[in-house]
């Protein structure tokens, strides 16, 4: 059974991308597919039929002395949820690709692309040990580079996608780092050969960069440096809004509900060894509230409606590991089950409205769509209604849990994440309905209508409309945020031109002016089923992961420390705690409300009026120029020193490579004596016997004599 899930998805990618030409693409299509929602199926069947922990042996995997790797499936509740929603929102997105990728001619490749991701993230999930998660790991690693570069010949998505595998390798150098240092401390790499030896290894101490370290909190944070890479926490977070130069689908799979989970993923499975490392816990706490803010603010300006959804990703990532890092596991990986229904839903949702748009992404020119595309509208205001956690949906049960546990915490550092993520939880109210009355609502600004739209803009607030241009043409280096870019990223006009024709991500011009249109079934079927997991799955599953059947449900899956009753203390907070949520939303809904119905003059003239604020958050926080600055063109400029320096000047210039093209001088000033003329070789001759007899001559003489 555990077989078939895990490897139908391989057998999938392997018919895809090897057999593609050779049975059609409908055929990739419907294979993949199909094997994906079997896996589903089954995925289901065990996940609410339960069980007890087991371990699937697969095989032997390699020997070295007494180091021995089996390759081996670890089935626990934490597995099952894992399974639950990589395969879930898996096969809704290979469905929905099927229409948003009908006319793209590389469709094998891609199908084959995603297939193969799924299979990574699946061994990944349910890894035996280190050594197979960490294969599991950098598959996912190369199943995402290779789908955010889908588009190859586009400079802007290689670029990307470059950027995504190299930060992430800065994060998976800490893990490997950790991997090897749980193997010196253990003996092992396996889960059933570490955990019971948490105790015995807890006090021990490991010399580090010239200090004596607690040796689990220097594992733990070597491991979390690892998940901070993967899911794209505070410094290690600027490869995730880059990655959205991918097909839509690819965000709905990879940067929504997977991929970027990772990293929680791993830090839940290893929560024995953070358990006993509290001050690896509170990097924990501190990195994930710090992200869980700083993302939040960035996502308030973003004029792409898909880069607005990635930072809010980053910004619920945080808040899954404020719950991990304040003991509270269970209500961190509760989190990551139901945000992946509704960042999925919203994802895609995105897709069907850039599809309807054809393929335009800037939400300046949008607007006035609810008429035009209801179902697509509905969904994402349901999408939106988890994300900001409105009363009964999805959100509201982790989101608020969270929250609540971030305050019932003693740890050091919890006061600091309650209140950035209650902040946040304002900011993501905001942009949420910001991004929901720019695209559904208010008046229209795409074909004809733009026109008019602009030349009012321009006649109420001209200098205002000129500032904002301004600032929101100064981006960073190699994305120019005033401008609009369609899904492969091909720069348009200004957002505020009428006659824009936008390429789409089929090579196909679409006149502006082209009425929007509803997605096909292929398309709208997987958003409302993952609308039902939005707003049901809080519902259905919370006493499960949070309430009173907690304990039976997760068995030993998570760490519960004798000491640690956080899942108890957070029932018992202030009711102005309870509640802190509930009035951050409206008070965003309120906000986003006036700006953008009541006064949609508004945002414009803030901005101009805080231009240094409004372009440090347009710019992200200047993150990228700081690494640009500090290190990519240091890190470039060394590089260039080797090669031209070291490698021609003097490796080429003096060293073997040097001595080789002496060589080759002499040896072709040595081919001009070979000239095939007789009289030439009986002159050189004659000249020899000169030299000899004078060298007789002379060596014959005694000595003095003259």
């Amino acid at each position: 059974m555990y077989h078939a899930i895990v490897f139908f998805p391989l057998i999938g990618a392997l018919i895809a991308g090897l057999f593609g030409r050779l049975i059609g693409t409908k055929a990739c299509e419907y294979i993949t597919t199909s094997l994906l929602a079997f896996t589903a199926l089954i995925a289901w069947g065990v996940f609410l039929d339960g069980g007890h922990a087991e371990r699937v042996q697969v095989a032997h995997w390699f020997s070295a002395g007494d180091f021995t790797v089996d390759w081996a499936f670890k089935v626990d509740t934490l597995t099952r949820v894992m399974l639950v929603v990589v395969t879930t929102v898996s096969t809704l997105v290979h469905l929905y690709s099927i229409g948003y990728m009908e006319e793209d001619p590389h469709r094998p490749r891609f199908f084959a692309y995603l297939s193969l991701f799924t299979f990574a993230m699946l061994m990944l999930v349910t890894a035996d040990n280190l050594v197979q998660m960490f294969f599991g790991w950098e598959g996912v690693g190369l199943a995402s580079y290779l789908l955010i570069g889908f588009w190859y010949e586009k400079p802007s998505a290689n670029a990307a996608a470059m950027k995504a595998f190299i930060v992430n390798r800065v994060g998976d150098f800490g893990f490997s780092l950790g991997i090897f240092l749980v193997f010196v401390l253990f003996g092992s790499v396996a889960f059933d050969g570490i955990f019971p030896k948490v105790d015995e290894v807890s006090k021990l101490t490991f010399h580090f960069l010239g200090y004596d370290w607690n040796a689990m909190t220097l594992a733990c944070l070597l491991l979390f440096m690892g998940a901070m890479g993967k899911s794209a926490q505070f410094l290690l977070h600027t490869w995730l809004p880059d990655a959205m130069e991918g097909p839509t689908p690819v965000s709905a799979l990879i940067h929504a509900a997977t991929m970027v989970t990772a990293g929680v993923f791993m830090v839940a499975r290893l929560s024995p060894l953070f358990e006993v490392a509290p001050n690896a816990l509170i990097v924990v706490t501190v990195i994930g509230g710090i992200t869980s803010f700083f993302a939040a603010t960035i996502g308030l300006v973003q004029n792409d409606i898909k880069r607005v959804i990635a930072y809010s990703t980053c910004s619920q990532l945080g808040y899954m590991f404020v719950g991990l890092g304040v003991g509270a596991y269970a209500t961190g990986v509760f989190h990551l089950f139901t945000h992946a229904f509704f960042k999925a839903l919203l994802f895609l949702g995105a897709g069907s409205v850039i599809h309807a748009m054809h393929h335009e992404q800037d939400m300046r020119n949008m607007g006035g769509l609810r008429p035009y595309i209801p179902f697509t509208c509905a969904m994402m205001a349901i999408g939106s209604l988890a994300l900001i956690g409105f009363p009964f949906t999805a959100g509201y049960y982790s989101k608020d849990a969270i929250i609540e546990a971030a305050y019932a915490s003693t740890r050091p550092g919890h006061t600091l994440a309650f209140l950035c993520t209650v902040i946040a939880a304002f900011f993501t109210s905001f942009y949420s309905w910001r991004l929901f009355f720019l695209t559904f609502e208010g008046p229209a600004r795409w074909g004809a209508h733009a026109a008019h739209a602009h030349q009012d803009a321009h006649h109420a607030v001209p200098a205002v409309a000129h500032s904002v241009a301004a600032h929101a043409a100064d981006g960073p280096p190699g994305h120019t945020e005033g401008v609009a870019h369609d899904d492969r990223g091909h720069d348009l006009e200004p957002a505020h031109k009428s006659d824009v024709v936008a390429d789409d991500h089929h090579g196909h011009g679409h006149h502006g002016d082209h009425t929007p249109h509803e997605s096909p079934l292929v398309m709208t079927l997987p958003l409302a089923v993952l609308a039902f997991g939005a707003l049901f799955a809080g519902l259905i599953f919370k006493d499960r992961f949070i309430g009173e059947g907690m304990e039976a449900f997760w068995g030993h899956a998570l760490a519960h420390g004798p000491e640690n009753h956080i899942m108890h203390e957070m029932h018992h907070v202030p009711a102005l705690v309870a509640y802190s949520p509930l009035v951050m939303l409206t008070l965003g809904f309120v906000l986003a409300w006036w700006m953008y119905i009541k006064r949609p003059e508004l945002p414009s003239a803030l901005a101009a009026q805080q231009p240094v604020l409004y372009r440090f958050l347009l710019n992200k926080w200047y993150f990228d120029e700081i690494y640009d600055r500090i290190i990519v063109r240091p890190t470039k400029d060394f590089g260039i020193f080797c090669w031209r320096t070291l490698d021609i000047k003097i490796i080429d210039g003096y060293g073997p490579n040097a001595i080789a093209s002496r060589v080759l001088d002499v040896a072709r000033g040595a081919v001009r004596f070979q000239t095939g003329y007789l009289y030439h070789y009986a002159f050189v001759m004659l000249i020899g016997v000169a030299g000899l007899i004078s060298w007789y001559m002379m060596s014959g003489l005694p000595k003095g004599t003259h």
